[in-house]
């Protein structure tokens, strides 16, 4: 098996294991433990998850806000509606300009204009690559209040079903708007559960990551390490690598949630796992061979076939443990992706 090939990476998954809704509990989903050392597996349920943390450890937490990225908009230049995916801020000062997905892609050229809802105006002005579209917006007002009023949240296309509560595709501690997608391990997290473990002397690190195309692109060249990984915005506050450091010096372990904390992590530590204070973009892409420098335990959902998510989740377990993980996850019938279970490997 060549772990450098993107089919290495598939497994079957009946289309009824996709989760479409969440569970009216958040911590009641089931959770797949992996031990990384035994190759040991448990199923539990998540609120469970406190017996597997101990006093001094530390829950690296992405406290990003999903935006409601998906606006649907008239082109000026032809009939039909475009159908607009927010994915990431420019750093252009005092102009809303965004990186953006747009349906139908091939028809959306520099130039044109699209008109959406409450008087906001869009202007394509530049195709990057992968037909990725960057839009400058104008309106009167704030943008994202009008984009609160107009917007819908951006769910995976695996989602069929309408999903009443918009709040359920954010975690309890969502703060920083940004996100074109929710981190999803942290959607099993209750405030009562967090309340749990700070009481149990775990300690809590905020990091952020503003999820867009760099997380959920898909892989298509069959060779790994060809694809190219988006950029995405990130940061860790002087506060934030304190807390971390300290646990660690301690000889507290560092629990990941999700892959984007996994991100911003691996990319801010230095080789000996020491976190500095960090404001910019990450392109990582962690895939088998990759050295962890910084997290000890990963919690995670269960992700698409032969997505950099699974390889990443590999990287950390093990190719085969992993795959052995996923097989076994299908055998006992957990729910998968977004709203789905979640696994715990450490």
């Amino acid at each position: 098996m060549n772990l450098m090939h993107k089919s290495a990476y598939y497994y079957e998954l009946p289309e009824r294991l996709i989760a479409q809704t969440p569970l009216e509990k958040r911590d009641c989903s089931r959770l797949f433990v992996v031990h990384k050392d035994s190759g040991e597996f448990e199923h539990k349920r998540f609120f469970e998850i406190e017996s597997y943390l101990n006093k001094g450890d530390c829950l690296v937490i992405n406290d990003t806000r999903v935006i409601p990225a998906r606006i649907f908009g008239k082109s000026e230049r032809h009939a039909g509606e475009v159908e607009t995916v927010l994915l990431k801020r420019s750093d252009v000062p005092g102009v809303e300009e965004w990186e953006c997905l747009t349906r139908p892609g091939k028809k959306t050229k520099v130039g044109e204009k699209i008109f959406y809802p409450h008087g906001l105006t869009g202007t394509v002005v530049d195709v990057l690559d992968g037909g990725v579209r960057k839009i400058r917006f104008e309106c009167e007002g704030i943008f994202l209040e009008v984009l609160e009023k107009i917007g819908t949240m951006p769910l995976p296309p695996y989602i069929t079903k309408k999903l009443d509560d918009q709040e359920r595709y954010q975690t309890v501690y969502a703060k920083i708007k940004g996100s074109a997608a929710a981190p999803t391990a942290g959607l099993h997290f209750t405030p009562e559960l967090l309340k749990k473990l700070e009481d149990k002397g775990v300690v809590i690190a905020r990091v952020l990551l503003h999820v867009g195309l760099g997380t959920f692109r898909p892989v298509k060249e069959e060779e790994i390490t060809r694809h190219k990984m988006h950029s995405e915005y990130i940061k860790v506050t002087p506060e934030a690598a304190e807390v971390i450091n300290k646990a660690k010096q301690n000889g507290g372990r560092i629990f990941a949630v999700g892959t984007t904390c996994t991100r911003v992590l691996e990319t801010v530590a230095d080789e000996n796992g020491v976190m500095r204070p960090f404001e910019g973009e990450t392109d990582i892409f962690i895939y088998p061979g990759y050295r962890f420098k910084a997290v000890d335990a990963l919690i995670t959902n269960f992700h698409l076939p032969e997505s950099t998510l699974i390889m990443l989740v590999a990287a950390f377990a093990g190719y085969d443990l992993t795959m052995a993980a996923y097989n076994e996850a299908v055998r006992q019938e957990y729910r998968f992706f977004s709203f789905g279970d979640a696994m715990l490997l450490l």
